[in-house]
């Protein structure tokens, strides 16, 4: 086994593969850029060693630069963890080329299995199902038309060289087509330096699954079962789950079958993934293979008992694999959430920004279940511009799926998160989604369950009256330090104030509370009414924490608080609610409060996300209707299209490309 390893990425996955090698007794060299200096990974490895600028294509993806540090380390061998290296054969080379052991699989596996074009081809020839489609390289977007109308639409438009969900399209109509390709183009030739695309034939509710395999040096090669990875947006995966809720055990031995045979006809050696579509009839069709390791992976390690990293690290090794596929068993339901930085409420464009608070979940949120969460940050951290989004993997394990999707629910609800917009929001909905508990599940199910992008959702009655009595009792917690202050002017009766009306969602809901019971040291105990309702209230929480825990009529319950104007917000149920807390006087008073309006931008086309103009499509005076193209705005490699809501005519332009802007900064005005 090797003494020293060197990861060559940054985030979360370079602290998990820390993790698995510190518990094998490896040495660890992590490498980070200037935006990386304070990073996690960079104080959690052994030694840290700086490889150059903030962009990757100055650090993270200059090859000589891991090299160089490998030397000057002593590092036996490379872990890429995933994106960055991680599927380049030269980099492979590279390494052994100068006795560095790549932890991954050989050069030809890589080549044959990272180009989508010839992965297709030499999947097909293996004996594996392909899907129908155009495997030549398309040089325009004519033929792309062409091409198109013989496969039959709709048709996905894909990067030959593509991953992480850039440079794909899909075309329903021929100016999807033309406008999909030259996208598709856009977006593979930034992200990847390389723009070839090929149309395949787009499969209608598709499920995205996915196989996981290992295999080694001496010929041996398993599969640890699927993975679902239908809930997507934009081509990339936002929920996965072990295992799939859709699959029989008749069809997953066949997917696995076909993904261990296509794995040892390229001679893989590591961990793998062989993803595939499959159709509402169980027919499944071979995607790509990816040659690293996937962000999804806990979930098959919290199915399985087995530790996907510790078996790379052995097999680069040498060592023959230890588990055979007799020895594999999936054992309850795991379910994983990415955590990105991202606004749900505003199509969920990036969002960069330091994190004023973090705190995930306790282990212990949801009793009955295992909670994990892979992560590379911490308070205090920045999430950058320059690289992937995601600022957690947040799992759950229990013994059925309704378990680990209500523990999820619990644990989303518990993570903290300030200083940048999230999708907690939009993750604990889904929780919650008929469709999604139901398991029945589409890689079009974002699309089709939210086509006008995702809103807050309405609380319920049931949440309102919870938040009353919540905010109610933090109220009273406030009040009661402030009347025992030791330094009050005049001393407080001790009498606790009984009626209180709660303002919430533009409604007046009033609580009557009275004197809490000391039951036990540090928890009191409020019998409550509100909304024709009574409740029991236990719960220690005092003034300034966060979340709020206890108990309403004996049901757990967990709410995060943040201070608000003269009130507070709190997170339940997936929804933040603004909660003001008053005395039945002061509530009479605040009725009678002019409401402040938000201020009229229909005639301004707003940045919805900080990024860079990749082009202006219109000129001042020119009339455009509704759907025509304004303006291109790049955000992390991901091109944005931002089109005209309705008729209108440009009055003037704000901004032009190449122009770097802010969220909501003004790219042009109309009439």
């Amino acid at each position: 086994m090797f003494e020293t390893i060197l990861i060559a990425n940054r985030g979360e996955i370079a602290c998990r593969v820390i993790r698995t090698a510190r518990a094998m007794g490896i040495r660890t060299v992590a490498v980070y850029s200037d935006a990386d200096r304070n990073a996690v990974h960079a104080r959690m490895a052994d030694t840290a060693v700086h490889i150059g600028a903030a962009p990757a294509s100055e650090s993270y993806l200059l090859g000589e630069k891991i090299l160089q540090a490998c030397r000057e380390t002593g590092a036996e061998a490379v872990h890429p963890g995933y994106g960055f290296l991680s599927e380049r054969a030269a980099f492979c080379e590279l390494l052994e080329d100068n006795g560095i052991t790549f932890i991954g699989p050989k050069p030809k596996a890589i080549r044959a299995m990272g180009d989508k074009i010839e992965s297709k081809r030499f999947a097909e020839a293996a004996g594996v199902n392909v899907v129908p489609g155009h495997l030549g390289i398309i040089e325009d977007a004519d033929e792309a038309v062409r091409i198109a109308g013989e496969i039959g639409y709709p048709v996905m438009i894909k990067a030959s060289a593509g991953g992480g969900g850039k440079g794909m399209r899909i075309a329903f109509n021929e100016r999807e087509c033309r406008d999909g390709f030259d996208r598709a183009r856009s977006e593979a030739r930034s992200s990847f330096g390389d723009d070839r695309v090929f149309i395949e034939k787009f499969v209608v509710e598709p499920r995205h699954i996915e196989i996981q395999v290992l295999a080694d040096a001496h010929g041996n090669a398993i599969h640890l079962g699927e993975r679902e990875c239908s809930i997507q947006r934009r081509n990339q995966k936002v929920v996965e789950e072990a295992p799939s809720p859709f699959l029989d055990a008749e069809t997953r031995a066949a997917m696995g079958a076909q993904a261990v045979a296509l794995a040892q006809a390229v001679d893989y050696q590591s961990a793998g993934t062989v993803e595939f579509i499959v159709d509402k009839e169980r027919n499944f069709y071979f995607l790509e293979m990816n040659t690293r390791l996937q962000v999804e992976h806990p979930v098959t390690e919290l199915v399985t008992g087995i530790d996907i990293v510790a078996e790379m690290l052995k097999i680069a090794a040498g060592e023959p694999l230890a588990i055979h596929q007799e020895d594999v068993r999936l054992d309850g339901w795991a379910v994983e959430s990415r955590i990105y930085a991202e606004d749900p409420f505003r199509g969920f464009l990036p969002s960069i920004g330091r994190l004023s608070r973090y705190r995930p979940p306790e282990v212990s949120i949801a009793p009955g279940a295992t909670v994990r969460n892979d992560t590379g940050v911490e308070e205090g951290s920045e999430i950058s511009l320059y690289y992937d989004p995601m600022i957690a993997k947040l799992c759950t394990h229990a013994d059925t799926r309704e378990k680990a999707i209500d523990a999820m629910g619990r644990a989303l609800g518990a993570f903290e998160i300030d200083g940048i917009s999230h999708n907690i929001p939009f993750l604990a909905a889904l929780m919650q989604h008929p469709r999604w508990r139901e398991g029945r599940l589409s890689t079009a199910f974002i699309a089709e369950e939210y086509p006008d992008g995702f809103e807050r959702p309405e609380p319920s009655a049931d949440t309102k009256r919870r938040a009353a009595l919540i905010a109610t009792t933090i109220e009273i917690a406030r009040k009661r330090r402030l009347d025992r202050h030791v330094d009050r002017l005049r001393p407080h009766s001790g009498q606790l104030q009984r009626d209180w009306v709660a303002r919430i969602e533009g409604g007046y809901l009033p609580v009557s509370v009275k004197r809490p019971d000391e039951l036990a040291p540090g928890e009191d105990i409020y019998r409550a009414a509100c909304d024709g309702r009574a409740s029991l209230i236990a719960t220690a929480y005092r003034p300034g924490e966060s979340p709020w825990t206890g108990t309403i009529d004996g049901v757990a319950e967990t709410a995060q608080v943040r201070t608000r104007g003269n009130g507070v917000s709190l997170f339940l149920d997936g929804v933040w609610i603004d909660v003001a807390v008053m005395v039945p006087a002061i509530a009479e008073l605040d009725r009678l409060m002019p409401e402040k309006q938000a201020p009229d931008t229909s005639k301004l086309l707003l940045c919805p996300m900080p990024g860079l103009v990749v082009s202006i499509a219109v000129e001042e005076g020119q009339a455009v209707k509704a759907g025509e193209t304004l303006a291109v705005v790049e955000a992390m490699k991901m091109e944005n299209i931002l089109r005209a809501e309705r008729d209108l005519t440009v009055a003037s332009l704000k901004a032009k490309p190449g122009d770097s802007l802010a969220v909501d900064a003004v790219i042009m005005e109309f009439e």
